[in-house]
């Protein structure tokens, strides 16, 4: 498996002509999810990246950056059966940032007002910056992200309109563990207590979409709150109801719309967050 750390030396690897180049970028500790994006990937380009990079400029607390899960011996060898179709970028900060590790600012609107927006303030400008950074230094055709982050999904459709980058932004399924928990590299930091019933979190979601032709935002909100203070050691940053365009939060619901859930939860000391289509009836 080829694995560069310099983008200049990955870009002279690749051939003079190609039909189509896809890019995965990944924070490493890589699970099925990940694979997922791989496969996809994998299927619908000639040539792929896989880029390992844990990006300091999108973490609001540096006990988060110093926490973060990372084994690259690990992940390069989750990779190993995709190694013949594959390459891997791991870059160093001075590749990705020459100039210094430095926040560029952008304009998004409403798709980072709320959430993730509101409860880590800069995370989607450092977001944007290290994806701005990848897509100048690949240029792919097609980059892939999970819809786990679906809000991330939005920030950086807009980045490549804001950036006018002839790249198209592939959204993919969230996978999720049999019992419902989505995945994510943050799941290994769980304790075992809290792994077990963090698989509440997509039941209560489910039971919540059942019910939208009966209950109200209001009641929906209760409904989830009552759930998840119910369990020791979990605790509620948010829980919304939004347009999946504009990510704006609604409380008034019309039915003949699509919304989608957004909520984020502690367990432990460990922040989860998810999200679930909340379609019309």
């Amino acid at each position: 498996m080829l694995v560069f750390s310099n983008a200049y030396e990955l870009q002279a690897e690749l051939p003079t002509s190609f039909s189509s180049l896809g890019l995965v970028p990944t924070m490493g500790a890589l699970h099925q999810g990940h694979i997922s994006l791989v496969e996809r990937a994998i299927k619908e380009n000639s040539h792929v990246i896989v880029s390992i990079y844990v990006n300091p400029t999108q973490f609001n607390r540096v006990e988060d950056l110093e926490q973060y899960p990372r084994n690259i011996d690990k992940d390069l060898e989750t990779l190993a059966p995709y190694s013949n179709k594959i390459m891997v970028y791991i870059p160093t900060n001075e590749d990705l940032y020459p100039e210094g590790i430095k926040v560029k600012t952008y304009a998004f609107g409403t798709l980072t007002q709320y959430f993730e927006g509101a409860y880590r303030p800069g995370h989607f400008d450092g977001v944007a910056t290290v994806i701005e950074s990848l897509f100048t230094r690949i240029n792919p055709t097609k980059a892939y992200f999970g819809e786990k982050d679906f809000q991330q999904v939005l920030v950086i459709k807009a980045l490549v309109k804001l950036l006018s980058l002839n790249i198209k932004i592939i959204s993919c399924p969230i996978i999720r563990a049999k019992d419902g928990l989505a995945l994510s590299s943050r799941n290994a930091l769980l304790s075992k207590e809290h792994l077990e019933k963090a698989c509440v979190i997509y039941n209560i979601l489910q039971k919540i979409t059942e019910n939208r032709g009966h209950w109200n935002v209001q009641q929906m909100r209760a409904y989830f709150f009552e759930k998840i203070e119910a369990l020791s050691g979990f605790k509620i940053d948010y829980f919304a109801v939004a347009d999946p365009k504009t990510l704006t939060p609604e409380e008034e619901l019309i039915p003949s719309k699509n919304y989608r859930i957004f909520i984020a939860v502690y367990a432990g000391t460990i922040r989860l967050i998810d999200t679930i289509e909340l379609r019309r009836k």
